[in-house]
């Protein structure tokens, strides 16, 4: 803050005083320029020299990812009886969850308001367009979100593929066509042990080497998607021109040990690096950040769950160890991948869902994703319950459109 001193008339003032007087006008006409350079100079509000952690509110904007959860009475925009696209993990309200306070919150930004999801309006803006999903079943879980929010104006067609990793919709009344690729590390990668544990199966991961379900079909699509997490806190071994350079807990005497960050680093690095080298991309590339997983009373496979009915109304709990890494890890490469794509026209969001994810502990399926009877002993807490508080992603992402994209 620059803190002017009144001169009253009358007194003389040094050569010095005069000096500092007169430096001190030229940096006060000076800083709305200088101010109109920086904030003007990224093409991403929230990817600029000033801190992405501050609450920025330049231009008569605020940044919508920072704020608390409020009550609310609207109802849902749908129900498991009006989308067919909702998947059964996700479905709580289908396998008995009792209670349905974890709906009557709503996403409140600090110093400005949220609209609500509309989806004729999503629709009109992406006239013409194609949205694409990649990566891992938090993505997936948007995406029906966005299918489900969607589906009261209207009911797409679905379009066959060949692989049972790439699924999407067109959407004929607006021509708008809506994808999803799974790929949840990414990168290429192989099943090390096919006859291993159903969790923590140990997996190759080529880490200069994008996935081809998504990275031979996505050069058309006009928004990207992009979200991955959970996976890499599995076992891996590391490749690097087809050559092993070391694991993460892979038990392997005979291969250097790497933390899975270096793995997650190279990853991004890779998936934006090859989008931004697709000669026909011209799209805006988004990355959905980590989002929190809320296992009390135990770890994920030693009976934690997530029992809570309310979420969060403080900041009580916040990333720690891996997941705050991981964090880190994107919004880093994130800013690496935007200034590069600057140079090559290709923009590059952040979709940050991570902060008020934070806050809902118990917007999880837990275990209302199945029947009882089904015995199903590991609990939901990294997923998001449909309708619930994962649908606030699609109206982060319908204000981001409308801001940028429109």
């Amino acid at each position: 803050m620059v803190h002017v001193h009144e001169f009253h008339s009358g007194k003389k003032l040094s050569n010095s005083t005069t000096i500092k007087v007169l430096l001190l006008s030229l940096i006060i006409i000076l800083l709305p320029v200088i101010h109109l350079f920086f904030f003007n100079s990224s093409s991403t509000p929230w990817l600029n020299f000033k801190s992405y952690f501050d609450n920025i509110r330049e231009g008569g904007k605020c940044n919508m990812f920072r704020g608390k959860w409020i009550p609310s009475h609207q109802e849902p925009l749908y129900t498991n009886a009006t989308c067919h696209e909702l998947n059964d993990q996700q479905n709580c309200m289908k396998f008995g969850r009792p209670d349905r306070e974890f709906l009557k919150w709503r996403w409140k930004p600090d110093n400005c308001e949220l609209p609500p999801f509309d989806a004729r309006s999503f629709l009109e803006i992406v006239r013409g367009k194609s949205l694409a999903f990649v990566g891992d079943s938090l993505g997936r879980n948007q995406m029906e979100s966005l299918f489900c929010l969607l589906s009261s104006v209207s009911t797409p067609e679905y379009v066959f593929h060949k692989t049972n990793k790439f699924k999407s919709w067109l959407y004929r009344d607006y021509n708008f066509t809506l994808a999803a690729f799974w790929a949840p590390h990414l990168v290429k990668t192989i099943d090390a042990d096919p006859n291993g544990p159903t969790y923590n199966r140990l997996m190759k991961l080529y880490l200069d080497k994008a996935d081809d379900s998504w990275a031979t079909a996505i050069e058309t699509f006009d928004y990207v998607i992009v979200s991955a997490g959970r996976w890499f806190y599995g076992p891996q071994i590391f490749y690097e021109n087809n050559q092993v350079i070391g694991c993460h807990e892979c038990e392997r005497d005979n291969i250097e040990k790497l933390s899975m960050f270096y793995g997650y680093r190279r990853v991004f690095r890779t998936t934006f690096s090859t989008l931004m080298s697709l000669e026909g991309f011209k799209g805006v590339i988004m990355l959905n950040t980590l989002s929190p997983a809320h296992f009390e009373n135990g770890e994920w496979n030693k009976g934690g769950n997530c029992n809570r009915t309310k979420p969060f109304l403080k900041k009580v709990m916040g990333l720690d160890g891996g997941d705050l890494e991981m964090y880190l890890t994107q919004i880093d490469e994130l800013r690496i991948a935007e200034r590069e794509g600057r140079k090559k026209g290709v923009k590059f969001r952040l979709l940050d869902t991570t902060a008020a994810m934070l806050m809902r502990p118990d917007g999880h399926p837990n275990h209302y994703g199945h029947w009882p009877h089904e015995n199903v002993t590991i609990a939901d807490c990294v997923h998001w319950c449909m309708p619930g508080p994962v649908d606030t992603w699609n109206e982060f992402l319908l204000q981001m459109l409308r801001m940028y994209d429109s």
